[in-house]
């Protein structure tokens, strides 16, 4: 007998057909009732049984978190919140669990017990539902992409370069750790690593993904990048997700149209195709906001959110316009930002980014021209030798959650940039060849996969969106 998913049988018709179904017990109710549920849908299907058919042996074995085969019946339900139910005729137990032991009851557990549980908390509603919109999310990229000709490009994991110059990297080595090779310096010598040189767990993808756009036009990467950055936040994770297309011969307004039209699409595929997962994630937020002091609140419930930013056009403003609004804004005159904003340079925190798009314009911000200072060195200088053509995208509820520009194609520029930084030429021989070898005009951005995931969820900390976070002091799973 073909065996149903209960997605399959919650939209079927009661024909009074046989079925089978597969699932872990959520619950077991007057040893009559038990709600199943198989990871295919937020919702249980009900199976009925009449108790005085079955062992009483069996019926003890079925128990919150068991994994059980059943054969029977699909009817229609007679009880309320579902239109069909299963008649049991054979119960087959996959696995016991003990009630005693199980830690995922039914009942409200806290984020905080369910990061402990990492490996049992996609068994709760809300885990399921988000790392089904996740899945979703994943498979929306994907298509976005292919449909408009670019090229899934796998960038390499273990790199020698930095691309965000930051240094907060991961070490691969094969090295003695307590007994290394040194230099005559006493220095780690690397030359006797298993590379030959000092290697790290990559930060992007992108040097390597503009390597290729020279060559095909148009590529993206979506995998792991790592970011060995002591912080403990609701925003950070140490290993995450990064999309990053990267395209040969558009400039920064096309790289700003292409990654407005990308959200917007992506978004839309989510409303489409997770209407019950996000009404679910909807009502699981609003039932936070309330213990929320009124000014943390959201204007706007989840769904109505993702609307906005598919419905609306995204504001676009210069660095130098919005530091002029925030500098004479409520918040920093009377300063109740945390760090306020006196002059042009200022790196904006997420406080800044969120007022602007939550306060000020009420919708998604693109931020460009920002000052060379703050930025990458791989960013195309203005002509006016202060600013370079980077661009953020800025949503509620997250600040920035894309960063981009056009890269800087001249090879006399880039090699100016590089050593001002401090940067040995010889680290990025190969990158300074694209500028050699038919150069042109080239851009691309970075979307952190888990920030628009919890975007598109509402959850509140970005460890709640990975299935199992790597952050400080945690590798447990």
């Amino acid at each position: 007998m073909k065996s149903y998913s209960i997605n399959e049988l919650l939209q079927s018709p009661p024909l009074k057909q046989k079925v089978e179904v597969n699932g872990w017990v959520k619950t077991f109710r007057s040893n009559r009732f038990i709600a199943l549920n198989d990871g295919s849908t937020i919702k249980n299907i009900q199976c009925v049984v009449d108790f005085e058919q079955f062992d009483e042996d069996l019926l003890k074995k079925i128990a919150t978190g068991a994994a059980l085969k059943i054969k029977g019946v699909l009817v229609e339900s007679l009880g309320k919140g579902q239109s069909v139910e299963i008649q049991a005729e054979e119960i087959f137990v996959h696995g016991l669990s003990d009630p005693d032991s199980y830690p995922i009851q039914p009942k409200k557990h806290s984020m905080e017990f369910l990061r402990e549980q990492a490996h049992l908390r996609i068994r709760t509603n809300t885990f399921a539902a988000v790392m089904r919109v996740r899945s979703a999310l994943s498979f929306a990229i994907h298509a976005y992409f292919q449909k408009n000709g670019f090229y899934y490009f796998h960038a390499p994991i273990i790199t020698g370069s930095d691309a965000e110059g930051a240094g907060e990297m991961f070490r691969v080595s094969t090295l003695d750790p307590k007994n290394p090779p040194l230099t005559d310096s006493g220095e780690v010598n690397y030359k006797e690593d298993f590379f030959g040189k000092e290697t790290n767990l990559t930060v992007s993808g992108q040097l390597e993904a503009e390597a290729y756009a020279m060559g095909l036009g148009k590529v993206y990467t979506f995998g792991p990048t790592f970011r060995a950055e002591n912080s403990n936040t609701s925003r950070h994770l140490a290993e995450f997700w990064m999309i990053e297309p990267e395209m040969a011969f558009y400039d920064l307004k096309d790289n700003m149209d292409l990654a407005e039209d990308f959200i917007k699409n992506i978004i839309s595929y989510l409303l489409e195709n997770c209407e019950e997962d996000l009404a679910f994630l909807e009502n699981r937020l609003l039932d936070e906001e309330k213990t929320k002091p009124m000014a943390e609140r959201s204007d706007m419930k989840l769904k109505e959110r993702l609307k906005f930013v598919v419905d609306n056009e995204f504001i676009r403003i210069t660095y130098t316009e919005a530091i002029d609004i925030l500098r004479n804004s409520k918040p920093n005159k009377k300063k109740k930002f945390q760090y306020l904003i006196n002059e042009w340079g200022a790196d904006l925190q997420s406080e800044h980014e969120r007022y602007l798009v939550e306060k000020h314009f009420k919708c998604p911000v693109i931020l460009f021209d920002y000052p060379a200072k703050i930025k990458a060195f791989y960013m195309r200088l203005n002509e006016d030798g202060k600013t370079v053509r980077a661009m953020d995208i800025l949503f509620p509820g997250i600040g920035e959650i894309v960063g981009g520009s056009q890269r800087e194609e001249r090879l006399d520029v880039l090699k100016e940039k590089i050593a001002a930084l401090g940067i040995d030429e010889k680290e990025l021989w190969w990158y300074l060849d694209l500028r050699k070898f038919g150069t042109a005009v080239h851009s691309g951005f970075g979307l952190g996969f888990e920030r628009m995931v919890q975007f598109t969820t509402g959850m509140g900390n970005i460890r709640d969106v990975i299935p199992f976070p790597r952050t400080p002091q945690n590798a447990e799973f």
